[in-house]
């Protein structure tokens, strides 16, 4: 799937948490996963090659109905602005449940309520605005109950950081403090591992 211009993509495999899509962009095309369908979130559902498109606003998001699509039980026929626990239905089947929990962050959550997933094969979809926080706190963007405290991952000057209380291994080398990632990344903590893996 070719993303739109100036959507960086890559995918968070967390060790024993889950797979998640990182979308860079500030307006995401969400359709059907299809061949030669550039969408940056492909649903493998019964959707439109192109159904809906979200896009970041300063702080908040705006959902913009290309086709069916309801929120809150309501057929969409403008763009809405989307709050923390909306539920968006896609066509007949596809449900995903918004999210924005950090309130220090611009970044949201798309979380899978059907049983649909994306191509890539992940559990939920993250709109990374600057920066995305993982750890144990419910309201953390990908909660990680066994970790014991959190990972900030952020972009300065296009390029993405992390950062941790905790000593890291990056791709085998130790690490603190704000540590540049560079391509494909294994990231090692003293109670949690990922990897992130970039996307064409």
């Amino acid at each position: 799937m070719t993303p739109t211009p100036g959507n960086a993509r890559f995918v968070l495999w967390i060790d024993a948490v889950g797979g998640y899509l990182v979308c860079t962009g500030n307006r995401l095309v969400i359709g059907q996963a299809a061949p030669g369908n550039p969408v940056d979130v492909a649903v493998q559902g019964d959707v439109s090659r192109r159904h809906a498109i979200v896009s970041r606003h300063g702080e908040g998001y705006v959902l913009e109905p290309v086709q069916a699509v309801r929120v809150g039980g309501q057929t969409l026929t403008r763009p809405v602005n989307l709050s923390d626990g909306d539920v968006l239905e896609l066509g007949g089947s596809v449900r995903l449940r918004f999210r924005k929990p950090h309130v220090l962050s611009g970044s949201a959550c798309l979380e899978f309520v059907s049983r649909h997933r994306t191509l890539p094969l992940v559990d939920g979809v993250l709109l990374m605005a600057e920066s995305c926080v993982l750890g144990p706190a419910g309201t953390n963007h990908v909660v990680c109950r066994q970790w014991g405290s959190d990972l900030v991952l952020f972009r300065r000057d296009e390029q993405l950081h992390c950062r941790s209380p905790q000593s890291l291994e990056i791709n085998g080398r130790r690490g603190s403090g704000q540590i540049p990632l560079q391509g494909n990344t294994r990231i090692v903590g003293e109670d949690f591992s990922l990897s992130v893996e970039h996307l064409a």
